[in-house]
């Protein structure tokens, strides 16, 4: 770390307006500032604070890094929100326009979310994946996905989430996205972000809450939908408890990404290591997305499509460069979600945008005596499911498709666009690029709206 350089982390990453908020901040100058800037459309300055300066080594990814802790009370009129606090020294100058970009660098920034000590009327629930930032965060030479000098991944299956990075602030692994270079795959501005951004544009009001704060008992009753965007790959099974016994009580929720609930992760020490065992005992050097036995992985434990109504083992990932632009094609017009859009059936959209994938979930489908593709549900898909939208992916040796193992590997490959009731109503968008074409897609848009109008109201089907 340079004479003027400066890095850092938070605790907790989530409080409430009135409590006090550690920043862990190590830095070799003499003095440094935080300036704080609720992020949004547009992201605004909030406020400064100073502190002088102390140094500590980088630590590694699977320890708390334990640097020293500057306390900071939230003021009690900040609202609730994402927040992105810019560390600085006297050799670096303040934002003067707090695009996304320059809040989502890699390094002095640290994430943190204000939620209300009660649910706002009238709002929805944005959970951020906090787990998924840090299983690609490799702040500290490693992640979930190995040690950044090679070592097997097998040998990796804990990483501390007291360290720099975790949405903001920190090195990813991962190549970029061919479709948004703007910000890193698996961190808040790539996905999360659009999310809030066209939210606040739309003038619909949300609240903010990690995937840890449900883990550790945050009430859900009072929020009539509940949202994910893009990447949420990594669930403790306390969340996941948390949320199905929150649908079953009539709550709502919209997945507008994919590859959602594929690993099973646990937090211990108040939270501070995130655990996940991915591999098959004695196995290495292997892919576990395509290896049977794997402790952790959800679908092999409990299938988790009896939530969400689908898998990203029916489905699939294409993780570089250009791939084939598909969109979905809809099987069913008539549906609330499409209201508005003048879609009918055997209509694609999303095409233009390559809305399908990088990631992408589906429910189980296969050809019935008609020849026409239709729903099985011998993976446990919910019989409630409508298929709205499906996506068949290509799957020819040079397609650049990476497929998971699944049960019935001769179903086809499809990403599936769809609607179930599981005492609430869940909507699933099937692919992790939802939110990058909400900004830009009519169709998207309009669906979106469909979505949270309906299940975050109080009209119901």
């Amino acid at each position: 770390m340079g004479a003027d350089q400066v890095n850092g982390y938070s605790t907790p990453t989530t409080v409430i307006a009135g409590e006090t908020l550690n920043l862990h901040v190590s830095t070799r100058a003499a003095r440094f500032s935080a300036d704080f800037y609720r992020f949004g459309n547009p992201a605004r300055y909030v406020g400064s604070c100073d502190w002088p300066g102390a140094y500590v080594p980088d630590g590694v990814f699977d320890r708390d890094w334990q640097w020293p802790a500057y306390e900071f009370p939230v003021p009690r009129d900040w609202e609730p929100g994402a927040y992105i606090a810019v560390l600085r020294t006297s050799a670096t100058r303040p934002l003067t326009r707090p695009s996304a970009q320059k809040l989502d660098a890699r390094c002095a920034r640290l994430l943190f979310a204000i939620r209300p000590d009660s649910p706002r009327s009238g709002c929805l629930l944005v959970k951020l994946p906090l787990s998924t930032y840090h299983a690609y965060n490799q702040a500290g030479g490693g992640s979930l996905y190995g040690t950044c000098d090679g070592v097997a991944p097998a040998q990796v299956s804990t990483v501390t989430l007291n360290r720099p990075g975790g949405g903001v602030g920190g090195p990813v692994k991962g190549v970029a996205d061919y479709y948004d270079a703007s910000s890193p795959r698996q961190t808040f501005a790539h996905w999360d972000g659009k999310l809030l951004t066209w939210l606040d544009s739309e003038g619909i009001g949300y609240d903010v809450c990690t995937d840890l704060d449900i883990d550790q008992g945050m009430p859900l009753t009072g929020y009539s939908l509940i949202v994910s965007a893009g990447h949420d790959e990594y669930w403790t099974a306390r969340t996941r408890e948390q949320i199905e016994d929150y649908c079953a009580h009539g709550g709502n929720l919209a997945v507008l990404g994919a590859n959602t609930c594929w690993w099973r992760t646990r937090a211990k020490s108040t939270g501070a290591l995130l655990i996940c065992e991915k591999f098959p005992p004695g196995a290495a050097g292997v892919d576990p997305d395509s290896t049977r036995g794997c402790p952790d992985k959800w679908w092999e434990a409990r299938p988790e499509n009896s939530l969400l109504g689908a898998s990203y083992r029916n489905a699939g990932g294409h993780w570089d460069g250009p791939r084939e632009q598909i969109g979905y094609e809809v099987r069913y017009p008539g549906h609330w979600a499409f209201d508005g859009t003048g879609l009918a059936a055997g209509d694609v959209f999303g095409a233009e945008g390559a809305l399908v994938g990088y990631e992408c979930d589906g429910a189980q489908l296969d050809f019935d005596h008609d020849g026409r593709l239709g729903l099985t549900y011998r993976d446990g898909t919910p019989e409630s499911l409508d298929l709205l939208g499906l996506a068949v992916l290509p799957e020819g040796p040079r397609s650049g498709w990476s497929f998971p193992v699944r049960e019935h590997e001769t179903s086809v490959r499809a990403a599936t666009l769809s609607v179930h009731v599981a005492g609430g109503t869940v909507f699933n968008a099937g692919t992790t690029d939802w939110p990058r074409l909400l900004l830009t897609d009519p169709v998207v848009q309009l669906v979106t709206r469909n979505v949270l109008r309906r299940l975050g109201g109080e009209e119901s089907l």
